[in-house]
């Protein structure tokens, strides 16, 4: 496979390093750069006295509407004059319509490209975004670190393997770049002798690998630390990885899937791109 639609869904202004980074991945691979510019009205209007209803509702959507024009105008300035086939669309949704609106764009894109969604300075729509391409959608989503996408992003990737189906379709989702990375190496973390690999954890995934061209290599690690994040992350500042792919995994909360655990801890901490997919 290769990626032919490239999203990238910008929910603040600022986010100039976010699209830049997108351009640089669409040109790579000769795709199409879909860019959403999003609005989002947070109105609650159960909270209002009667009356004040329809006056705040208009307020809030023309904040709205505001915010996502501001956002537009910044992107095309920034997309105009550019080689890359690009569209750009702006959308305002609810708060709780936002998953509906993302989760849609993302199910037609081969891969999203998104900011990491928390930490200082994260745009409050950031983390629905993220949640909503990968749960809603089923799309794979390259989160960049805070500093955007480094040079050689995909010279040396590390594969968290825990032998799960999510783990699985990342690696399927990123084989495009794993098959022309320099080094590859499956790091599975304190396997179960009584999993689904038995003694072999990560040698048919590391065949698999190599049959599709990739330098792959597997390394056994032990829990040393307490949270599986760290583990990780110390892995990979070991191996001078540029890139980490992974499973996605969350809970379902009144059916929003909330992005929990090691998936969160990694987003949180990581410095390096981290690709996703469930």
């Amino acid at each position: 496979m290769a990626y032919k639609t490239i999203l990238t869904v910008l929910t603040g202004e600022r986010q100039d390093f976010q699209l830049d980074a997108a351009l640089h991945l669409a040109a790579s691979e000769d795709a199409h750069l879909d860019v959403l510019c999003l609005g989002v009205d947070r109105s609650q209007t159960g909270y209002y006295y009667a009356g004040a209803t329809g006056f705040v509702m208009q307020e809030a959507i023309d904040r709205a509407m505001d915010a996502a024009s501001a956002i537009e105008a910044q992107a095309r300035a920034r997309l105009e004059g550019e080689t890359v086939r690009w569209s750009l669309d702006s959308v305002v949704a609810q708060a709780g319509g936002v998953s509906a609106v993302v989760g849609m764009r993302a199910r037609f894109a081969d891969l999203a490209v998104m900011s990491r969604p928390y930490g200082p300075g994260v745009p409050p729509d950031a983390e629905s975004a993220v949640e909503a391409a990968m749960f809603e959608g089923g799309c794979p989503v390259m989160v960049l670190p805070e500093g955007g996408l480094p040079e050689g992003f995909d010279r040396r990737i590390l594969i968290a393997w825990n032998q799960s189906s999510e783990a699985l379709c990342a690696v399927r989702r990123a084989l495009p770049l794993i098959r022309r990375a320099e080094a590859v190496e499956i790091a599975v973390i304190d396997p179960s002798p009584n999993g689904p690999e038995r003694s072999d954890p990560g040698v048919a995934l590391c065949q698999m690998l190599t049959r599709h061209g990739a330098r792959a290599d597997v390394a056994i690690l032990a829990k040393t630390l307490p949270r599986t994040s760290d583990i990780i992350s110390r892995r990979a500042v070991e191996i001078g990885a540029t890139m980490i792919v992974m499973g996605a995994y969350g809970h379902s909360r009144f059916r929003e899937a909330i992005l929990g655990g090691t998936t969160r801890n990694m987003l949180e901490m990581a410095e390096i791109p981290v690709l996703m997919a469930r």
